[in-house]
């Protein structure tokens, strides 16, 4: 088991790893939009929270050796599912012809109050 750690993605705010790999499956621990240098938020808005998300998780993924397209299963909680469909147009630029499994719900409250927080699975086959 590794535990995989980069500066290009926010340092975990808990106890936990920002991602875990074992048997050739990385698990990315749910990344709310924080830019890592600064551990703030880069917007208000759901599009630039969804991106930072998704940047943060590319850049722990390639600091483990994966890419996106090893991307197996997604998690997205939002605190307002209204921006269901802005979040999934973004999240298709990232997503767009390898589709992961995913699910998407609206829990009470996230982290720091961010608008979204994402979570993955990588396998590498």
């Amino acid at each position: 088991m590794n535990i995989i750690s980069t500066k290009d993605a926010p340092q975990a705010i808990g106890p936990y790893s920002q991602a875990i790999e074992a048997n050739n499956t990385l698990y990315i621990s749910g990344q709310i939009p924080l830019d890592p240098v600064t551990m703030e938020f880069v917007s208000d808005e759901i599009e630039a929270q969804t991106h930072q998300c998704l940047k943060n998780i590319q850049a722990i993924l390639t600091e483990a050796g994966y890419s996106l397209n090893h991307v197996v299963k997604c998690g997205i909680f939002l605190a307002d599912m209204n921006d269901f469909a802005k979040v999934n147009e973004v999240y298709g630029q990232y997503f767009n012809e390898h589709k992961p499994a995913r699910a998407c719900v609206q829990v009470v409250r996230l982290p720091r109050d961010a608008k979204v927080e994402i979570e993955a699975i990588a396998v590498k086959a």
